[in-house]
């Protein structure tokens, strides 16, 4: 059978489209396999390229217009040295079956009283989105870079604690979905805020963007999840100044592999207990092949006490239960961290006494830490890690083995609190020098 000259050229036509597009990077989660299969989106048929001004006016609605008309079975290219300006609060919760090549900058306008105003607000804590993110079978990648323009609201936050920031990617309601390939720079607060999400995955990420100024660049965290299930975070370099990953409450099936770490907090636990009436759920965690640098902590559980706790102005809780469960950190090396493991259900409360008057009732059960490696920094020598439990009844089968972590003047103390100590393989001591 003959095609016509009609069809020839249209084949043609999307041909020579596609050229301009990348191929989809291949994701091989390794050694650890995540509980679901990585997602293997269908192949896209319509190709569509994003229009820009190009002059730092808002792109917006050609962004929405492109996603619109490639939603359910398209490619949608943000064009390499080209730069997108984002000056309008987005709601793409709508995309499903489409992949998202960006290969360009998105770059978000730096108007504060706009985005406090317009951002979308999530339930937990004070979250805020540029745009937020949802759909099903969604594939993001291209090489390119999303600039939240973080100095402007790191200087205004360091005025006035109770602005409301907004996260650089914020998601709600994604499933079957990757997120690869991608730079991030300068986000405003958390990098990524994962939310009500299942089976997604995010690979080879690029996370930087220290403050410019002596006001510090705070709660950056590189990934926070959030009431979502069977989510993988691989292979990625992230410098920050808060923590690397955070499970947030009803955080459950998580593989996270192959991570580079500076500047952060740890990859943590929490905070849970925070809300007084809610029961928080982190269960079935697995972190390996992790190496973390001049951080605050490497492996971490923060539990905020039964009574009312202020971390900061803008932070604070207590009084939650929930349960912490089947947890293993395996495999990290550390360089100048402060704690290699911190444990607490003192969160939020400098006062050690008052957290063991109103102890957590949110449990820690079957947490394995093992095969760390590295020098810890001066800042609680001769400890290196805390183990602080509230009560003798709500931390058990607490584990960690081949412990071969020291100070800086060669010990491996650490304060154990309500513990079972013959489990732990460090020096337990009897004085806490410090929970940050």
């Amino acid at each position: 059978m003959r095609l016509s000259s009609c069809t020839l050229l249209l084949a043609a036509a999307a041909e020579a489209a596609a050229s301009h597009y990348s191929p989809r990077p291949h994701i091989a989660p390794a050694p650890k396999h995540p509980r679901k299969p990585v997602p293997s989106p269908a192949p896209r048929t319509k190709y569509c390229t994003v229009k820009t001004h190009g002059n730092g006016t808002d792109d917006s609605a050609y962004i929405l217009s492109a996603f619109h008309q490639c939603n359910n079975g398209g490619h949608v290219l943000f064009s390499a040295n080209t730069t997108y300006t984002i000056g309008t609060a987005m709601d793409w919760t709508f995309l499903r079956h489409i992949d998202i090549d960006i290969q360009g900058t998105i770059k978000f306008t730096d108007n504060t009283t706009y985005w406090q105003e317009n951002s979308f607000p999530f339930v937990f804590q004070n979250v805020t989105s540029f745009f937020k993110l949802g759909g099903d079978d969604v594939f993001i990648y291209g090489g390119g870079e999303l600039d939240g323009s973080g100095q402007v609201w790191y200087d205004l936050y360091a005025e006035n604690e109770y602005i409301l920031r907004p996260v650089l990617i914020g998601i709600d309601g994604l499933n079957n979905s990757i997120l690869s390939d991608l730079v991030l720079r300068y986000s405003p607060e958390y990098y990524v805020f994962l939310a009500n999400s299942t089976n997604v995955v995010f690979n080879n990420f690029d996370i930087s963007g220290f403050s410019s100024s002596d006001n510090v660049a705070k709660n950056t965290d590189g990934w926070d999840t959030y009431r979502s299930t069977d989510i993988s975070i691989l292979d990625s370099v992230i410098n920050n100044g808060d923590d690397c990953v955070s499970f947030k409450p009803n955080s459950t099936n998580i593989l996270v592999e192959g991570l580079w770490c500076n500047g952060s907090h740890g990859i943590s636990v929490g905070s849970l207990g925070q809300y007084v009436g809610e029961y928080d759920i982190v269960e079935n965690i697995y972190v390996t092949n992790i190496s973390m640098h001049n951080a605050s902590d490497a492996a971490r559980i923060k539990v905020w006490p039964n009574t009312p706790s202020a971390l900061s102005g803008d932070l604070q809780g207590g009084g939650g239960d929930g349960r912490v469960n089947n947890i293993t950190y395996d495999g990290i090396v550390i360089d100048n961290v402060d704690y290699a493991i911190e444990i607490t259900q003192c969160y939020g409360q400098s006062n050690t006494t008052l957290c063991l008057e109103y102890p957590s009732p949110l449990t820690i059960s079957n947490v394995t830490i093992k095969n760390l490696s590295g020098t810890t920094s001066t800042k609680y020598s001769p400890d290196i890690a805390a183990f602080l439990c509230s009560s003798t009844t709500v931390c058990t089968n607490v584990v960690a083995e081949n412990i071969d972590v020291v100070s800086p003047v060669g010990t491996n103390d650490a304060y154990c609190l309500n513990m079972d100590n013959s489990t732990l393989d460090v020096t337990c001591t009897g004085s806490l020098l410090g929970t940050n």
